[in-house]
Order: structure tokens, then C-alpha cells, then sequence
């Protein structure tokens, strides 16, 4: 009777380990604001999805602290980020690790939520170190601008790493989110439904609602573009102008956001922009948010502070968006000779560069833009 008891626990064993190698791994590749509350919402679920591994990796950029400590030691002592996420429990489960090949050794999904002008050097990092069956997902805002045209993070991911990428964005704030309170996310994804429903899961809880459309590139540029709306909303709020003015700002800026969408790519849905990541986003980026924060104080400082001083000042090592991808989209624009189809856009580089003064936010404004060339020559890049 023996040997018989000893096979049958071999074969539960053996179960046991094949179930194990089933389980879907998550690594979030950056740790600040939102990384680390991306982390958190991660690890609240993987503890109860049968379907994942409970550990969630955290790749930490390390940096010594006022106190000597390195970060990600201290972020897994005390089970918080201290410098980007203070006084938030992230999950025991989450584990930070400043050695980024081996955070996404062996990982199966992969959350990207870096700076958007960081990408390209890490995925080139990555390159032959990630498993192919991996699939991965932006949280990131942002493009990069080629000689070619503009690159989505999702397309670079996809071309450096060779595996699918889907995107994540959102009326996401990061600190509300952190407490808890309700928020909205949208998940685009190209052809595989399955996929976008895992991360869906992944990523769903109680007080953070997600849904999955078929537009990668819409809720991409969606969550890209409004940074540069929040610029200009900031300008508004520095210059005291009044609610009025900032409504049509966010107005200007959600027709042009839309414009500018659909002639880099015609596939990009209408419907996309009353998602979460389109008019909701845009919403609370311009009421709220790092990117209107600080256009709001170069506004009050009449320009002659720059964008660079005032980040180091008030962000902490946080990184704003708006301002770069500002420059990305005036190089599109310049590059295609649509500088007049995209006023807003194009004043808000003008005066992030000191050629204007934020008061022109207004004045450039208000030329209207030749919608019919807008809404007329849709095209692919």
C-alpha cells in the first residue's frame, strides 16, 4: 500500500506544480505615484484571483534617501513608498527590486508606468530578457516623436519587445485613487478581447471601475494629449481668468485632441472620447493634476520661471508631462504643416517656451481652425 499512497502524492504534487506554472506573473516596471498605486491595486487582486501569483514585483529606479536608505529597501521594510506615496500601505505581497532584469524575470504580464521619455532606454534594457509569451500594458502618457512621425508607447513596447501591448488611462489621480476613493479607467486593446478582460480583472476593484473598447490608439492618444490641455488650463488658473474661460479651453482642447487623434490614425473611434480616458480624464486633469499645478504657477510667475525650476520645486523627483509632449505635438504639427489647424496646441508650446506670454493662451485660442481639413483628411501615418 505504500508505494501507492507515495504516487498519489506525487501526482497531487505534480498538479499542484503545473498549476503553479499556469498562474499568470505580474511585474509593474516603475515605482512613483503612480506606479506605486498601480502596485497596490495589482496586489489587492492577485491575492484573490486563483489565477495569479500573489507576489507582485515593483521595479524600483533606486535612489538614496535624505536618510541614507536606499528606496526599495525601505519601500519593502515598511511596505510604503516613502518619497512618492507616503503614508499608503502598497500589500505585503508587493516586493520591490532595483535590479530591473531580474524584476521581469519570468514575468507573464507586464505593467509599463514610467516617464514617457524613459521607455525607449528601458525597453532596450529589456531586449531578450522577458519571456515571449509575456504580454504587457502602458499606464504611460506620452509619445515619442521620430524623423519618421510620432511613436505610441504601445507601438514602441511592441516593436522593441516583440509582444503585444495594451493601454490603461484614465480620470486617474493618483492620490484619490490611493485612498480609495471611486475612479474610472479605460483599457484599449487592438484584436484579443481575452486579453484586455484579464486586465481587466487585474486591475478592477470595488472603487476603481474599468472597462475594456477596442481603440488602442484612441485611449492612447486620449491620455496623452490632455496633459497638454491641463497646461493651458493651468494658464488659465495663473492668469485668473475665471471659469469660463477655463470651460473653453477644455472645450478648444478636447476638439483639437480629437482632431489630431483621427488624422494620425482613422481607425480612432468617436465613442472613445466620452470613455473614462477621454472627456473624464480631461475633466480632472484640468481641475486637478500635476501638469495644471505647475502651469498654473510659471502663469503666476509671468512666464520668467521655467517649466524645469518649477517642476524640481514642487514635484519632488515627480515628472511632469504636459510641457514635453507640448514639444512632441508642435513637432508633428510643424513637421506636417498643421500649425494652424491646432491653435491651442501650438500657443501652448509657444508660451511653455517663452516665445509667448500665458496671456496668449487666450488670444491664440480663439482663432477657429479650418474643421473641415480637420474632420476631412483622416489618415494612417
Amino acid at each position: 500500500m505504500a508505494p501507492a499512497f507515495e504516487d498519489e502524492t506525487a501526482s497531487e504534487t505534480n498538479f499542484s506544480d503545473v498549476e503553479q506554472l499556469h498562474k499568470s506573473k505580474v511585474t509593474v516596471v516603475g515605482s512613483g505615484n503612480w506606479g506605486s498605486v498601480a502596485a497596490k491595486l495589482i496586489a489587492s487582486n492577485t491575492l484573490k484571483l486563483s489565477s495569479f501569483h500573489d507576489e507582485v514585483r515593483m521595479w524600483v529606479f533606486e535612489e538614496i534617501l535624505p536618510s541614507g536608505e536606499k528606496l526599495s529597501e525601505v519601500i519593502n521594510q515598511n511596505n510604503e513608498n516613502v518619497k512618492y506615496l507616503p503614508g499608503i500601505k502598497l500589500g505585503k505581497n508587493v516586493v520591490a527590486d532595483p535590479d530591473l532584469e531580474h524584476a521581469v524575470k519570468d514575468a507573464t504580464m507586464l505593467v509599463f508606468v514610467t516617464p514617457h521619455q524613459f521607455m525607449e532606454g528601458i525597453c532596450k534594457r529589456l531586449v531578450g530578457k522577458i519571456r515571449g509569451d509575456a504580454e504587457a500594458i502602458s499606464l504611460i502618457k506620452g509619445m515619442e516623436v521620430k524623423m519618421e512621425g510620432p511613436c505610441m508607447i504601445s507601438t514602441l513596447i511592441t516593436d522593441l519587445l516583440g509582444i503585444n501591448c495594451c493601454v490603461l488611462m484614465g480620470a486617474n489621480i493618483a492620490n484619490e485613487i490611493a485612498v480609495e476613493k471611486f475612479s474610472e479607467a479605460t483599457v484599449g486593446y487592438r484584436e484579443n478581447r481575452d486579453i484586455a478582460e484579464r486586465w481587466v480583472r487585474l486591475f478592477s476593484t470595488p472603487y476603481f471601475m474599468v472597462s475594456a473598447v477596442q481603440d488602442v490608439e484612441g485611449v492612447e492618444l486620449c491620455g496623452t494629449l490632455k496633459n497638454v490641455v491641463a497646461i493651458a488650463a493651468g494658464f488659465v488658473d495663473g492668469l485668473e481668468m475665471g471659469n469660463n474661460t477655463k470651460a473653453a479651453i477644455m472645450r478648444i482642447g478636447l476638439r483639437e485632441m480629437k482632431a489630431f487623434s483621427k488624422l494620425l490614425f482613422s481607425s480612432v473611434r468617436d465613442s472613445t472620447f466620452f470613455e473614462s480616458c477621454g472627456i473624464a480624464d480631461l475633466i480632472t486633469t484640468c481641475l486637478g493634476g500635476r501638469n495644471r499645478k505647475v502651469a498654473e504657477a510659471f502663469a503666476r510667475n509671468g512666464g520668467k520661471r521655467s517649466f524645469d525650476e518649477l517642476e524640481a520645486e514642487m514635484l519632488q523627483g515627480q515628472k511632469l508631462q504636459g510641457v514635453s509632449t507640448a514639444r512632441e505635438v508642435y513637432e508633428v504639427l510643424s513637421h506636417r504643416g498643421w500649425l494652424e489647424l491646432f491653435p491651442l496646441f501650438t500657443a501652448v508650446h509657444e508660451i511653455s517656451m517663452g516665445r509667448l506670454p500665458p496671456s496668449a493662451i487666450v488670444e491664440y485660442s480663439e482663432h477657429t481652425p479650418r474643421l473641415n481639413l480637420l474632420e476631412g483628411s483622416a489618415q494612417y501615418c
